[in-house]
Order: C-alpha cells, then structure tokens, then sequence
C-alpha cells in the first residue's frame, strides 16, 4: 500500500474510528488530491479526500464548504478533518457527474438546476475574504498557453509579430474581465464537477479555489465546457437566459445587456487559453495525458470566438493555421 494510502487509512481507524471498511479509489483529480470511496459495514458511503500538504492547502476546502453550505447549496457534508495530514472525511454525493447524463434531450433541464445554482453561488455566495481574480492571475493562466501547450508541448516558437498579437490579445481580454461585476466565482464549475445529487441538485465539487472575480466565468465554464460542446445558438440561449436570472437576483442590471455576450465571449476565450495549457501541463508536468484529447475541443471555441470578433483574429488564426495542425 503507498505511504499516503497507509496514512490515510491509519487515520480512518485509530483517529476517526472506523472499522470493517472497504476503500477504493473513487476519482482522479488534476491536482496532486486524491479521492476514495469507502463502503462501512451498513452499506453507507464515504468520499475521504488525501491532499498532500506539501503540494496542497485543504484549508480552503473545508472555509469554502461550510459558506457554500451556509447558503443553501449542495456541497459534501464534512465529517471529519485533519488539515495538518491532508485528510477530509467527506458525505459521498454519488457517481453521476453531469457529463455522465448530458445530451440534447437533458440538457436544458440539467442545466436549468446548474444556473439556478450559479443564481444563489453570486448573488448570496461569500465574497469577504476570498482572493481577488486580478490581472496578476488572469494574466499568469493565460501565461500557460505560450508556456506549456506552444513551448513545452508543440515546441513552436513566435515571431515577433505573433508575439505582439498574442499580448494584444491578453491586453484586451483583461480588460474586459476586469470590468465586470465581481462574484463568487468557483473556477471549474463544469460537467466533472456537478453530480446527480439528492435534492437539491447539483452536487458542488472542487470549490476551492474560489476566487472574488468576473460574473461571467463560471457562466462560460459551464456553457463553453472543454469536456462537451453544443450548437452557439442553444449557448447563447442559455447565456441570454441566465443573463435575466442574474438580473432577477440583482447580480447584473439592465443596462448591462448591450455588454453582457461580449464579456461572456471574451472570458471563454481567456479560461480556453488557460486550460489548454493546463491540459499540456497536465501531461508534460504530472504525467496524465488524458487531457491531451480535449485540446482540440477546447481551442475550437477560441477560433469561433475569434471568427467573430475582429480584434481576436490574429489570435485565431494563430490557433486555426499553427497550432491545430500540430496537435
């Protein structure tokens, strides 16, 4: 048994006190955490979290549950911690993740619970004390697209015309992120991370790099997921229609509309930057190249965006003439 598994289950029985047990891997994670479900002797189940503290925090975890929680939405119960050890006792919410279940004829009804979520995470979610999305970290995730999936991953080199292209690129992008209202924003709220869940539903997972920022990002994760495509026209839908919701809820006004789809394009095109280099870092970094495969999915939106938006076309044409055809 590996010295974290051992440590681990050490902790289950001489800490917390279980006996008569089964643990198993339950799911990978593109972090160094680690997840497992345990099965007791009544059947009932249990997710134990292992987050090594050497690569990771679970402190968050455990401060960003008890808010989420606090204010109605379905996020793992905690039954017991150990942030010293990296340990986290957790309520199991089931094995169907949203990706598991979406099509074109659920869809509207899954994504109707996930927005209505999204409704109550930003207009009554926790905003005091979480750390800012500023340009510092928009700019140092968009840094990853030159650095791990050009440089590292395709070995492509820019010319000093591309160069100043991209950074015109990053320029603008911030700038538009920057303007918008600022939320809770949970940062990876996407088909993994929702579950089936009892009521009510979705199930909440990986919350803990919570940040205060931009309105429309998690919007854009969500409806613009690296894992799952659908038609613009039903995206822009359900964007138009969350977009009433959020005024509803006081979180946008009114007179926001005229801006509301241009901030929701540019915000996918900054997060589809970001993740396609976390995909190669992924591989290259933590040797898990089954990101690899949703590379291409997750460019494709930046090339449609870009076909739309003037001031992005050396972007796409970049992705669409030297980057696709290397992958």
């Amino acid at each position: 048994m590996p010295k974290r598994e051992h440590a681990l289950t050490q902790w289950l029985t001489e800490q917390i006190g279980l006996r008569d047990f089964r643990i198993e891997p339950a799911s990978d994670d593109a972090s160094f955490r680690r997840y497992f479900r345990l099965t007791l002797a009544d059947g009932a189940t249990r997710i134990a979290m292992d987050a090594p503290p050497a690569q990771e925090d679970c402190v968050p975890f455990l401060h960003i549950a008890a808010q989420l929680g606090a204010v109605g939405l379905h996020v793992p119960m905690i039954h017991a911690a150990d942030p010293a050890q990296g340990f986290i006792l957790l309520e199991d919410l089931g094995t169907v993740h949203y990706l598991d279940r979406l099509n074109a004829a659920t869809a509207d009804r899954l994504y109707g619970d996930a927005l209505a979520a999204l409704a109550v995470l930003q207009s009554v979610g926790p905003r005091d004390g979480l750390p800012p999305y500023d340009e510092a970290l928009l700019r140092r995730e968009m840094a990853l697209f030159p650095d791990w999936l050009l440089g590292r991953h395709l070995e492509l080199n820019l010319d000093a015309a591309e160069q100043a292209r991209l950074d015109a690129c990053f320029d603008l992008l911030v700038a538009s992120a920057l303007e918008q209202p600022r939320v809770c924003v949970h940062r990876d709220y996407h088909s993994r991370n929702l579950l089936l869940s009892g009521s009510p539903s979705p199930g909440i997972l990986d919350f803990q790099d919570a940040v205060l920022g931009p309105v429309t990002y998690d919007l854009v994760s969500l409806l613009k997921d690296c894992y799952i495509a659908w038609p613009l026209a039903r995206v822009q839908a359900w964007a138009l229609g969350y977009f009433q919701l959020a005024v509803q809820s006081g979180v946008l006004q009114p007179s926001h509309e005229a801006r509301f789809l241009r901030w929701f394009d540019l915000m996918g095109v900054q997060r589809h930057l970001k993740a396609s280099g976390i995909f190669a870092r992924l591989n290259h970094r933590d040797g898990k190249p089954g990101y690899l495969a949703d590379i291409p999915r997750t460019l494709g939106y930046i090339v449609e965006v870009a076909s739309r938006y003037p001031e992005l076309a050396g972007l796409g044409e970049l992705i669409e003439r030297r980057v696709l055809p290397r992958l």
